[in-house]
Parts: C-alpha cells; structure tokens; sequence
C-alpha cells in the first residue's frame, strides 16, 4: 500500500486526488492535510487541468478526522490546536478559491470532518449508498469550521439541526436539504460519473472560473450589488477569448 496519504492522477484534465487512508476509513491527519494543499496549488498551476474530483479509498469517502492526533490535541496549547486547525481551514479556502471546478465524488460514510471536505467542494456526487453527517456533537466536539459552509448550503435551521443532533442523512436525504447536487444509482454510478466530470473539463474554463467567484462573492451582498457584481462579471466574460470564439462558431453556422 502506498505511503502517500492523497494518490494523484490526471486523466483528460480531470485531475483526482484520492484520501489514502482505507484502513482508517480515510481519516484526516496532518499529512493528509498538508498533501491535499500542495495538491490543490498544482491544480491551481496546471494549465492541463480543467476540474478537480475528490474520492476515498476503499469502502468510505471520509470519516473525519484522525481520532488518535485528536486525542494528543488535547495537551496542546489553544494556540497550538487553532494553528493545527487554520491548516484544516486551508484546504477549504484553497478549495473555493481555486477558479476550476471542485467535486466530491462520495461513496459510503463522509462524516464530520469528511463531511466538511465534501461540503466545502463545489459540487457533490453521491452514491446511492453514501451517507452524510456531522455527528461531532455525540463527542462533546463542534463541526466549528465546517459550519462556515454548511450554513451557506443549507440554511440556518438545517444546519442547527444537523450539527446539534449530530444525526446522518441518506444520499437522498442530503440531496433534499442541499447538501448534495445528485445522487448517482449503484448500476451506473462509476459512467456518469466520468461523463460529468469529462462534461466540466471541456467546458469553459475561463466561464466556470467567473460563475465559481461570482457565486461565492454574492453571499452577503444585498441584491443591488449582487446585480452591480453580476454586469462587471457580464463585461469582463464578453472579451474572453473562449467567448469570442464560440460566438463565432455559432454564426457561421
């Protein structure tokens, strides 16, 4: 079994990190973390690619984090457990910033923490078995971080809900509340998943980086400046060389 804690592949400029951790159910630790950053920055760097699909190893996507580095935490200055979690909070960040597409493919339990990483994601896949939960609560612990996301995908009182009773939903369930853009069946999951993922990377790649930012710079602005945001974007994409040439192709039909 490999060392390395993320497994990389590029593949028809789908690049795909896979957590590497089966035996632990994918647990996150601080390698895993760190690898994941330096993942996302080549993303970020790579011109070959286009979008970016997140899995999990073995039977599980993510169980959340690593247990045993949790409990060492625990003797640790405050400071020393909130630098540990900011490097968390990193991949989420790096993760809405990079202007390519973020995807969670999930299969079985994505809890707590491997929740967070999947909602931080732009869009979900999920499995027709997959399961989602922030059961944090039932340990005395506080899905802190992974609210910033939750919250803006949910709403309020979902989220109170999910994080205060620390129940886990149902693929279909997630998909209900919003958690999960579309639950994909057992016969077919592993073709649709390669044709939607193949669907991002030819898209535009300058028109998924403007609808990512846009989408995400709404949140907390009042609708006038959400419409004054959304015709300097309209301006900026008209002069996009991907733009132009698609215009193009469309009139000389």
């Amino acid at each position: 079994m490999s060392n390395e804690r993320v497994l990389a592949e590029l593949k028809g400029r789908v690049l795909t990190l896979v957590l590497n951790r089966p035996d632990k159910r994918n647990a996150i630790d601080t390698p895993m973390v760190d690898q994941l950053l330096r993942h996302l920055e080549r993303a970020d760097l790579d011109a070959q690619v286009g979008v970016v699909a997140l899995r999990g190893a073995g039977k599980d996507f993510c169980a959340g984090a690593d247990l045993a580095e949790m409990l060492e935490s625990v003797d640790r200055s405050p400071a020393e457990n909130e630098a540990s979690a900011r490097r968390l909070g990193e991949v989420f960040i790096a993760m809405r910033r990079l202007p390519k597409p973020v995807v969670a493919v999930v299969h079985g339990r994505a809890l707590a923490g491997g929740c967070g990483l999947a909602s931080a994601c732009d869009l979900v896949f999920a499995h027709a078995d997959a399961s989602f939960g922030y059961p944090e609560v039932r340990r005395g612990f506080v899905p802190a971080m992974v609210m910033a996301m939750l919250r803006r995908s949910v709403g309020e009182k979902v989220a109170f809900d999910l994080v205060g009773t620390g129940r886990v939903l149902t693929s279909d369930e997630a998909r209900g509340v919003g958690l999960v853009a579309r639950v994909l069946p057992d016969t077919s999951f592993e073709e649709e998943v390669a044709g939607l993922l193949s669907e991002l990377a030819a898209a535009s790649g300058s028109a998924l980086a403007f609808i990512k930012r846009q989408l995400y710079e709404i949140d907390g602005r009042s609708f006038e400046e959400a419409i004054d945001l959304g015709a300097k974007v309209n301006a900026t994409a008209r002069a996009t060389p991907d733009f132009r040439q698609a215009v193009s192709r469309f009139l000389e039909k």
